[in-house]
Parts: structure tokens; sequence; C-alpha cells
């Protein structure tokens, strides 16, 4: 990757590819038709992907594919309606549209980059589907381990913002604070739009206050656009309150299945969100 962004560009082709469980999700490619399919995995989740996101990639050389993960994005439904159903949006539900774009864009193998939780879904889909991943670039390393959740959810990254985490828990109860994650799944989970609006809210500024290291204006004001917010905080919730519908650990330990996948991880020394360790950790297990 460049150290500075690739010039913009637009998307020669685009579309809603239907996957399943009344779920579309919006995809796009861009670059070189011909070039080295390369695919991007935004964070989140809930996320959803950016114009910049093409831009990691040299356009001359790669077919850059970008898509929005379900019920965020231009994917539909959006999740941002309360009233859409979160059952079938998983991580083994992502990996397989993943499989299922990569098979619509007649595409055999690509290059897998993601970071945050993108690196996450990048590593649950080159574990399940290693013939088709032929490099993987992971930066902001996240497994979704206990450790890490607790660390931004519970304790740990809150001594380093204490400011903004007395607005992050300022929507819970103080006898619920025990276990915020839960306590936040009930809040945005109620049907009472003065509930669980203020506290998507909270839950999205959280993480815009803390994945840079200094604030950035723009980005805070967009996690807290209501629909944005919403989505995003009910995606990530959903995700977080059944650990990502993994075993304790499962990405690192099941790691030696990348054992013949070229790899490089990117990690900031001062990522509050996703720390060093983890990044480490994977370093350590990755044959």
């Amino acid at each position: 990757m460049p150290a500075e962004p690739y010039p913009e560009i637009e998307p020669y082709e685009s579309g809603l590819l239907a996957v399943g469980d009344g779920q579309e999700i919006y995809w796009e490619t861009s670059g070189n038709p011909d070039g080295k399919p390369a695919v991007f995995l935004h964070g989140g989740p809930g996320g959803g992907s950016k114009p910049d996101n093409r831009r990691l990639f040299d356009p001359a050389r790669y077919r850059i594919v970008v898509f929005d993960q379900r019920g965020c994005g231009r994917s539909l439904p959006h999740a941002s309606d309360p009233s859409a159903d979160l059952s079938t949006n998983t991580t083994w539900h992502l990996v397989a549209d993943i499989e299922a774009l990569r098979e619509h864009l007649d595409i055999t193998s690509w290059l897998v980059l993601g970071g945050s939780w993108g690196s996450t879904l990048a590593l649950a889909y080159a574990q399940t589907h290693p013939q088709r991943v032929t490099e993987l670039i992971l930066r902001g390393v996240f497994t979704l381990r206990r450790q890490e959740l607790d660390w931004f959810y519970q304790g740990g990254a809150s001594a380093i913002f204490p400011e903004r985490w007395q607005d992050f828990i300022a929507p819970v109860a103080p006898e619920d604070r025990g276990e915020l994650i839960g306590a936040y799944s009930r809040l945005l989970n109620d049907p009472d739009p003065a509930v669980h609006g203020p506290a998507a809210v909270a839950w999205s500024v959280w993480e815009a206050s803390t994945v840079t290291l200094f604030e950035d204006p723009d980005l805070l004001e967009a996690f807290q656009e209501p629909a944005f917010a919403l989505a995003f905080a009910r995606i990530e919730n959903h995700f977080f309150v059944h650990n990502g519908w993994l075993e304790e650990g499962q990405l690192i330990t099941n790691s030696v299945v990348l054992q013949n996948i070229p790899g490089i991880i990117v990690q900031g020394r001062y990522d509050i969100c996703t720390p060093p360790i983890t990044a480490w950790d994977l370093h350590q297990a990755w044959p």
C-alpha cells in the first residue's frame, strides 16, 4: 500500500447481489478490469464502505472489488430500520457472501485486505476458503477475543479517553454497567426511538472518538448521523453480544490454515481501538 492513497477513481461496474435471506449486498469494481483481483473488507461490523477504500490499490494493476456487508452502506435492508432482522447477519453469513460475490464476478482467487473488523472477517474467510486467497493484508488486527472486547467496552480504553468514556456509559443505568455490551443490547433493541436513538449515537461516537490518534471532527459528525449510528450500533453490538459466532481465540488458533498464504500485518503502536497485542499474538501463531 502506498504512503499516500492513489488518486480518486470511480467504479466501472456496480450492482446489488441477492445473497439469500431477503438480503442484497451492494458491490462495485474499479481499477483495471484485467488486473489482479483484490477485495476490500470494511470495518465495523456495520461501518460500510467508503470511496477512499478504492484508493488503497494501484488502479493500473488491480481489479478492485469493494462491497457493503449486510445491513449497512448501500446494502438492503438497512439496519437503520429497527424492524430489520439481524438474525441472518453473522460472521458466517458474511463469509458466504464474499464467496457468492467472488463467484458472481467470475474471480478464481483474490488478494484480501481488511482492517479492524475487516481483519476479523478476512481471517474468517481465509481460514474457511484458503484456496481462494492469494495474499492477505491485515491492518489493526481484531479477532473478537473476550480480552479485546473487554479492553474496549469494559475497561482499558476508558483510561485513555476518560471524558469520552463518561459519554459512552451515560445512557446505561449505573447498576447495569458491569456488562456494557449486554446493557447496550437491551437499549438498542428497545422499540422506543427515545431509547435506542441516543444509545446508538453514544455507542457510535465512542468508537469514532478512539479510532484516530487525534479526534477527527468530520468522522465524529458522520458517526452521529442518526441512520448511520443506529445501523452501525445495532450490527456491531449484535456481533459482539454473540462473540462473532466464534470460539474463544478461534481465529488465532486456526491461523495454521494460513501457512501457504503470503501475508502482511500492519499495526499502529498507539492504536487504542485494536491494540498491538492482538497483531503480535497472530504474528506468533501464523506459520
